[in-house]
């Protein structure tokens, strides 16, 4: 009875860490290039019951008997599907369709990635630079800033499909000024390290970014200019999911009660 009490427990801890995770799925639902999270779970360790054999000449039983010591959460893993697009007024706003990431300058002079293209021109002495709505630089495919010189109209910069910056000629024709936003790819994008402002950071288990500029075999990410992608989580699947874990966590409460008066009748025992 006590194993069942400890057992319950950690159902109701995991349930609960079940519960945050959506939570913070439905409060980030019209944040900018956000990713659901899911939280997974594992069994703990098994108990045996008895031995392999019951009998007196030790034959082996066809099944054992093992009872489980509980669960616990083993990993939050993030969903890198596509989200909506929607329109945006901005012409520095950017949204990747594809599994590519932006390159941003952190605070420590690391390289971020994002897939928030909520980016803003911003001044930078006499220079115009790309940068987050934090003010973090956007990195182009070489990792270097994304700067112009102030001779240029920051409204009439244009962004190809493929990320190659242009601006228009005396003409009105669009030429390239040999400047390309950076799309970079990973193996594993959901062993990134998560950042605040949806920012994402490299780890072992990701595995180095990939640019996509320079590696033929990856396939190629578009940058469509004047969209934002959109959060991919959806309330109607988060509710569900917030039902079951409350349902789960009230059934390991549950348990606990029927332990805790299964303990109490044995206490009350009389001879």
């Amino acid at each position: 009875m006590v194993r069942s009490l400890w057992t319950a427990a950690s159902g109701m801890i995991a349930q609960q860490t079940n519960v945050d995770t959506i939570a913070n799925n439905l409060a980030n639902v019209n944040t900018t290039g956000y990713k659901t999270e899911v939280a997974e779970f594992k069994t703990l360790l098994y108990q045996n019951l008895q031995t392999k054999t019951t009998t007196a000449n030790g034959e082996n039983k066809p099944i054992g008997a093992q009872v489980g010591l509980g669960v616990r959460n083993s990993a939050i893993n993030s969903i890198f599907k596509q989200g909506s697009l929607y329109e945006s007024n901005s012409t520095s706003s950017f949204a990747i369709q594809g599994q590519g990431f932006f390159a941003v300058q952190g605070e420590d002079g690391e390289t971020c990635y994002t897939r928030n293209g909520n980016f803003v021109w911003a001044m930078d002495g006499e220079n115009i630079t790309l940068s987050t709505t934090d003010g973090h630089c956007v990195l182009d495919s070489n990792g270097n800033k994304i700067t112009f010189s102030n001779d240029y109209s920051a409204s009439q910069i244009v962004i190809t499909s493929d990320g190659t910056i242009g601006y228009p000629d005396e003409k009105n024709n669009v030429q390239s000024l040999g400047i390309q936003i950076g799309l970079f790819q990973f193996q594993n994008p959901s062993g990134l390290e998560k950042l605040e402002a949806s920012m994402y950071k490299v780890t072992e288990a990701s595995g180095q970014a990939l640019n996509e500029s320079t590696n033929d075999e990856l396939v190629k990410s578009s940058v469509a200019q004047g969209y934002l992608e959109g959060s991919n989580v959806q309330v109607a699947d988060e509710m569900v999911n917030l039902i079951v874990a409350q349902r789960a966590y009230e059934m390991n409460s549950k348990a606990i009660q029927a332990s805790d008066e299964m303990m109490g009748q044995a206490n009350n025992l009389r001879r």
